[in-house]
Order: C-alpha cells, then structure tokens, then sequence
C-alpha cells in the first residue's frame, strides 16, 4: 500500500483533493476573493516549470523548425476545432471547461518526459511548450472571445496582459536565471522543483474545484437530464479529444515524411495541454475545471500506454539488431 502510495501520490491527491473542496465549498468560499495569492502560486510554478528547461535544446530546432511548427499548429489550432461539436450536446458550463482546455498551451513538463520516454526527440517538444507558452498571451484571450464570448464575461486585453505577468514574464525571467550562471543548481535541484510544481497544482486543483462547486452542474437538454450520463459524455469528449490530437499529429508527420523521432515529439507536445494555466483560465472565466483536470489525468494514463508501446517497439528493434 505505501510503494502504490508513493508511486502514484499525487493522482490520489488530486482527487482527494478535488472531492474535499467540491462538498466543503461553502466552508472554503471566501478563499475565492484571495486572488492575488492565486496569481502569485502561479507565476511561481511557472517560473519552476521553466527553470529547468535547457535554452540548448530548444535552439536546436532553429535549423529545422518543420516539426515544432507542425506541433504548434496542431496545439494551438486543431485541439480546440476538435472540442466545437461538443458544444450541441454538452451543458455550457462544461463546454466552456472544455474549450479552455483545449485552448491553453502545451505542458512545460511532461511531453518532454513522455516524448524521451518513447524514444521521441524532446526538443521538438521542448520548442513546442516553449512557443505555445508564450503565444498563449495572445492565443487564449482571442480564442475565448471568439467562441465563449456569449457565456463569459472577460476583457480580452485585460487577460492579454495577465497571461503576459503570470505565464511569459516567469518563462523569460526563469531562462535568465540560467544564462546568470544557475543552470547547474537548477539541473541539480530539478527533482525539488518537480516536487513544489505539483504542490503548486494541487493547489490550484482545491481552488477550482470551490470555484466549480459555485456552478451547479446543467442538462444540456431535456433527454441530458442525468448527471452521470453527462458527465460520461464529459469523460468521452475529453479522452476523444486528446487520442484524435495525438494521432492527428503523429499522421501529419509521417504524411510529411518526417522520421518517427519527429512523430513521437509532435504527438505528444501537440496533444498535451498545462493543467496550470487551464485551471487559471477557468477559474477566471467562471467555467467548470473538471474538463481541464479529466483531460490532464487522460494524458497521463494514455500517454504512458503509448510511449511504453513505442518504447518496448524500440527494444525490439534494437534486439533483432
């Protein structure tokens, strides 16, 4: 029971997590005015998440930007027209989860695991996170006032310049901070930053689920007017979502003659998305995180089950050898 506990910890605490602020919102409540404390755990984990990521490897694609791009494109413009049918059949406030979801940029941290673990080239994906991280500033306001501008109220200028405080102002200063000479004591201490990342989450996964628990859930029609059915409707636009993203960018690179390394990176960096600064958006657009935290726990089990396929193809390969 304690090495299950260890090795999947924080799963299990999320969940908790999410399940003691959902039912207790009410005793929790009047943490949802303390937004400042808010923004500040997220230009912290932020600057964390980018502290460790080696400025070496995301100049290595400059010679041959066709994969990033690739993975860009499929981030930021395919993932969220893949979500647009679930709007006719899911309740608005969900929708509006799951378009945030899909609108935010790719993880800074685990496509680059996942894509390694597979055999992929993480700079490809390390390019990726790193472009859709700061394109988000302009991306994400654009994208919500398109789409969810009927349902939400936000300023896009407003939002325009907080994602440019708490998403790219960290990653810039975070790659300053390794070019002052601390890139070896932030390689070192990766492990501790890893660990107060997922703190910082968990965090933000407590303050969404009081938030969402403010927004009682809605049948999107008279014949939707099951809860679990709706969210089994949730559970599968999510999963089909993120599984189309991944095969579409794996099957755009092998249209485009691109060697499987390249495949690997592209599926992974442009089907995944940061749980952080979905959940920021979310919360602050006044829509369901459930989306945003359904979407991260898939990619983290289906990603495993296909980087360790790819992974185990890798040894055969090499075996017959």
């Amino acid at each position: 029971m304690v090495s299950f506990f260890m090795r999947h910890w924080f799963l299990i605490l999320l969940a908790a997590i999410f399940g003691l602020g959902y039912h207790q919102s009410l005793r929790f409540q009047p943490m949802l005015d303390l937004h400042g404390v808010r923004d500040f755990i997220v230009f912290c984990v932020m600057f964390a998440m980018g502290i460790t990521l080696p400025a070496g490897k995301i100049r290595k694609n400059l010679g041959s930007p066709k994969p990033s791009l690739l993975a860009i494109f499929t981030n930021t413009f395919c993932v969220p027209l893949l979500v647009l049918p679930c709007y006719y059949f899911l309740p608005s406030d969900l929708f509006g989860g799951l378009f945030v979801t899909a609108i935010v940029p790719s993880t800074l941290a685990s496509a680059s695991v996942w894509t390694r673990r597979a055999g992929g080239d993480d700079a490809v994906s390390m390019m990726t996170t790193v472009v859709t991280n700061l394109g988000c500033v302009l991306v994400v306001p654009v994208g919500i006032w398109l789409v969810l501008g009927q349902q939400v109220q936000i300023d896009p200028w407003s939002q325009f310049w907080k994602l440019s405080f708490l998403v790219a102002l960290p990653l810039v200063l975070s790659q300053i901070t390794r070019r002052l000479g601390l890139a070896d004591w932030a390689d070192r201490n990766k492990a501790n930053f890893s660990f107060a990342t997922q703190l910082g989450i968990l965090s933000m996964v407590f303050w969404g689920s009081v938030a969402s628990a403010s927004h009682p859930l809605e049948a999107a029609s008279s014949w939707l007017d099951n809860e679990w059915f709706t969210i089994s409707l949730l559970v599968f636009s999510v999963i089909s979502t993120h599984c189309a993203a991944v095969t579409l960018g794996v099957r755009s690179a092998q249209y485009l003659g691109l060697p499987q390394e390249h495949q690997i990176a592209i599926g992974f960096s442009g089907g995944q998305k940061t749980l952080m600064v979905g959940l920021q958006i979310a919360i602050d657009c006044g829509v369901s995180v459930l989306p945003m935290i359904i979407y991260h726990l898939g990619q983290l089990v289906i990603d495993t089950l296909i980087a360790d396929r790819w992974s185990s193809y890798h040894q055969r390969e090499r075996h017959e050898e």
